[in-house]
């Protein structure tokens, strides 16, 4: 790679600093739609054809000395990571990095939604005029409701209570500025967890998928959680080499485009390893003049029989 010496932190500090972020916010863009469509027939284990999201954030801890530009309390600083994740593939369609103090729901204005999908979002997400946007572009949103929701059940649908379903109701909301909000009519769905006995409670545009799937929808959605976990413990974006704003997401959008190319040999390859097992491969492994696809399969590339070279012997045997 050219590097005959030990990189200096200073060096890293002053790159991240100069080069404007936005070229590795585009490359990383350019990789979402590779590994986009590589994913895009991944199966769920839910009957669904539709694109699946979900939407949350994740904070990244800051010094405030250091980072005085993301004051996020009054002893702390903080960045937040926005993200909408295609759940085929846990893989990242849409970044946006904020100072930690912005709340969630700002982001879901900047979402360009795609007719027919469906975006599953935790109750920190509750805006109804923002999901009423998500209902007129005829998109689908699963939430889970907050404890309380003012709703007013019309009529209910059977539901089977031996898969830990409770209601499935057709209601609309009742407090003035919720029904204001979203006029419509929504769905609410109650499910009891059978392995935790924690009773949750989503609510939907949907009126179609069985009640069942709405829960698994949601219990999907837990992927963004192990994608952010992923990223924090295996790509260095807890310490940071800048501290300007632009440093910070510079080194992030790097974190997010090794992730999705890890992602992508992971399927041009069709290796079986896990997202992680590759990245330690390829870390070890980057100095070496091995084909990648013999370093994934873990073959013993060492005691290959090559053919003899024909390169002299310095000294007679």
């Amino acid at each position: 790679m050219g590097i005959r010496s030990r990189v200096c932190r200073s060096t890293l500090a002053d790159a991240n600093e100069k080069r404007d972020c936005r070229i590795y916010a585009d490359f990383a863009q350019i990789l979402i739609g590779i590994a986009r469509g590589l994913y895009a027939d991944e199966d769920l284990g839910i009957d669904l054809k539709a694109p699946i999201y979900a939407l949350d954030s994740s904070i990244i801890d800051l010094c405030l000395t250091l980072f005085p530009w993301a004051r996020f309390r009054k002893i702390k600083a903080a960045i937040k990571v926005h993200t909408l994740l295609n759940l085929r593939g846990s893989i990242p369609q849409f970044i946006h990095i904020t100072e930690g103090k912005l709340h969630d729901v700002n982001v879901m204005d900047l979402l360009l939604v795609e007719q027919g999908s469906f975006y599953v979002m935790d109750r920190g997400y509750t805006d109804y005029a923002r999901l009423h946007t998500i209902h007129q572009a005829k998109a689908f949103f699963v939430i889970r409701a907050k404890r309380n929701l003012g709703y007013r059940r019309v009529y209910s649908s059977p539901v089977d209570k031996t898969i830990g379903l409770r209601c499935d109701q057709t209601g609309v909301l009742t407090s003035h500025k919720a029904k204001n909000d979203y006029p419509d009519k929504l769905r609410r769905v109650s499910f009891r967890d059978t392995e935790t006995q924690k009773k949750l409670v989503f609510i939907t545009n949907n009126f179609d998928l069985p009640p069942f799937t709405i829960a698994q929808l949601y219990k999907a959605r837990w992927a963004i959680e192990l994608f952010f976990k992923w990223i924090k413990q295996h790509l260095r974006i807890k310490a940071f080499y800048g501290y300007s704003p632009n440093a910070v997401k510079t080194q992030v959008w790097i974190a997010i485009s090794v992730y999705l190319l890890v992602a992508i040999i992971k399927k041009r390859l069709g290796v079986q390893h896990s997202l992680y097992t590759i990245l330690q491969i390829l870390s070890v492994s980057i100095f070496n003049k091995t084909p990648l696809l013999i370093a994934l399969n873990e073959i013993d590339y060492k005691n290959l029989n090559y053919p003899p070279g024909n390169q002299l012997n310095l000294f007679d045997s």
